[in-house]
Formats: C-alpha cells, structure tokens, sequence
C-alpha cells in the first residue's frame, strides 16, 4: 500500500464523529468478562457476541474501525460472511491486534516489555489478505516507586516503533499504543510527567525507523490521577493536561488520536472526550476514541448470553457509541445519557 493509501485509511478510520471499537479481547481475557457475567465462554458464544456489536444497526454513523483479535478474524456471522467482510460492506475498516502481550523485562524490579515482533511481517500478510487493513500493538507501562525505569520506556518505545515500520512495509496503517495505567496512587501531575516522557521517547523511535506519521494513528492514555490517588482528577483538570500533553509531545502529521479508556467506566470515559475536544486551542489531529470495555459493558451486561436479549445490547451498544461520537465532535451533554435511559426503560 502507498503512503497516500496508509494515510487514506488512517484518515477514515477516524472521520468526523468516529472511532475504533476494540474487540480485540483475547479468548483468555473474555472468558474471565463471560464468567462474571454468568455465561458459558466457547468459540461460539465468543463469536456469537461480536456478531452483536458487528451487526448493530446504523453502527456505521459512529465507528470507522474495529480491532479483531486472531479468533474473531478468523470467524464468520451467522449467515457465513466472514467478518472483516461483513465490516467492510458497511464501511468499517477491520484492523487486527498483533502483538503478543507483555512479559518480564530482564534487568528489571518486575517491569513488562510487551513480545510478538518475530515472524510479524509473514502474519501481516495472511491478515492482510483475510481483510485486515490496519493493526495495534499496546505497550504498558506502570507508575510506581522507581518506576518507569528508563530502561522500559525504551524498550517498548523502540519495539512499537519496529512493529509501526513493518505495518507499514506490509501495507497497514499501525495503531501505537503506548498506556501509561492507571493503577496505583500516582497524582495527575505524575502521570501527565510520565506520559510526556513515554510520547516523546516513541515519536523519537517512530522517527529513527522512519515511520510516516501520516500513515499511523496514536493510541494514548487521557493524564489522570492513579486509582488509589487520595485526590481523584476533576474532569476539566483531565481534559486540560491530557491536551496539553499532546500539544507538547504529539507531532501534528499524526491525522488522528484515538484514546484508550484505561479501566474508566463508560460515562467517564465518554466525558472526558467530550471535554478534551472542548478545550480552546489548536487540535491539529482528529481526536476520538479506541474504547473496548468503555464501548462494550453496557450491552453486555444486557446480553447476558441470552439471543433473546440481542436487540437491548445492541440498543445499549448504539446509544453508547453515539454518546462516543457525539463526544468526539465535541457536542456530548448529560441530557443524551438521560433520554436514552428513559427511552431504554420504555422499551
């Protein structure tokens, strides 16, 4: 794929008012999410509920892009159309996630570094030619005493950076996801340090393996106060630094910044979207949303792994990706969560 082509679909993925839908749980990861919820985790169970996301009526208003994970790539609707067909006939770019999660970094007090660079470029291809048009790679890096190590920064910087070149060698535009996570007592004020220092150290990566900016979409944590800080992030406070962040770090070419929710609930995560995109002030990317859980947990909690119970998930589903997407345009207010669930509650 040219370059042209790279940033073309870069660019669509998040047109105005869309985002990415991050289905791209593993099979270990959605069982443990099924067993909460009191239903039975197989292949078709599993399939069965990204056929509910997938074929959610009008889904194509609020999401450009859907991150698959091997399993689901491989899997087919209930009518037998694979699904990163059934994504593309409706306009939705399929993407994959390709990395293959984080390990132990030697030579560090419990640090990750997150594996999966050999044998990339040969899976690459084989996704390509199932769909497959764009990928992500996540690294996480924790706050902590010492932590995080220059070491591990570094490391996971450059390992993003080498997977985002061979992306694109391969024809596919590379998700970055650098997350910066919300576990532990750290403050706003830390996190946005740390998250500032991670941006930067991955955009001098991208740089010496001259990936083209135009031709990747940036995955970042919002700078938020850690879960057990004593002194939560006021929502404007968090909108405020996570901009200013990425006015500091952030190179405009990257056509669009799609953040990872981070273990906020879906109301918060919507929120704090919708008053990054209100801050004054240049915004030289599309700024939207790369959510999994954030997107999903309300319909699935409706689901229940019941068929009878498809059309409140997807209901669920579809008032919470257009609160995403009104939210990425800038336009999300408290009275669309309180008219949908009173619209809900009549149904």
């Amino acid at each position: 794929m040219r370059s042209a082509d790279l940033e073309l679909t870069a660019r669509s993925i998040v047109a105005d008012g869309k985002g990415i839908l991050a289905a791209d749980e593993t099979p270990g990861t959605l069982t443990r999410r099924f067993e909460a919820h009191g239903i039975l985790s197989t292949p078709e169970s599993r399939r069965a509920y990204r056929e509910l996301f997938f074929t959610t009526p009008g889904i194509v208003e609020s999401i450009g892009g859907v991150i698959l994970q091997d399993e689901t790539l491989r899997q087919s609707s209930s009518t037998g159309i694979p699904f990163p067909a059934l994504l593309a006939r409706q306009g939705i770019v399929p993407g994959i996630k390709v990395d293959l999660g984080a390990k132990p970094l030697a030579g560090t007090d419990g640090e990750r570094i997150t594996e999966g660079l050999d044998g990339l470029a040969e899976r690459l291809e084989e996704y390509y030619e199932r769909g497959a048009r764009f990928a992500k790679w996540r690294a996480v890096i924790a706050i902590g005493e010492g932590r995080p190590s220059t070491r591990c920064v570094r490391a996971n910087a450059h390992a993003l950076a080498r997977y985002a070149a061979i992306c694109q060698q391969q024809g596919m535009v590379p998700i970055v996801e650098p997350e910066v996570l919300m576990d532990g007592p750290h403050s706003i004020e830390r996190c946005e340090e740390v998250t500032g220092g991670v941006l930067q150290a991955v955009f001098d990566e991208l740089s010496e393996q001259r990936v083209e900016l135009e031709g990747m979409l940036l995955k970042p944590n919002m700078v938020i106060a850690g879960m057990d800080c004593p002194q939560p992030s006021a929502p404007e406070a968090v909108a405020a630094a996570t901009l200013r962040c990425l006015r500091r770090h952030a190179p405009a070419a990257v056509p669009g910044v799609v953040f990872l929710s981070g273990g906020q609930d879906s109301v918060a995560a919507t929120r704090h979207l919708g008053l990054i995109q209100r801050q004054p002030g240049a915004k030289p990317w599309k700024l939207s949303f790369s959510y999994g859980r954030a997107l999903q947990d309300e319909a699935l909690t409706e689901w229940g792994g019941r068929e009878e119970n498809v059309p409140a998930a997807q209901r669920a589903f579809a008032h919470r990706a257009k609160c995403d997407s009104a939210a990425a345009l800038g336009v999300y207010t408290q009275a669309m969560e309180e008219a949908s669930t009173a619209v809900r509650s009549a149904a």
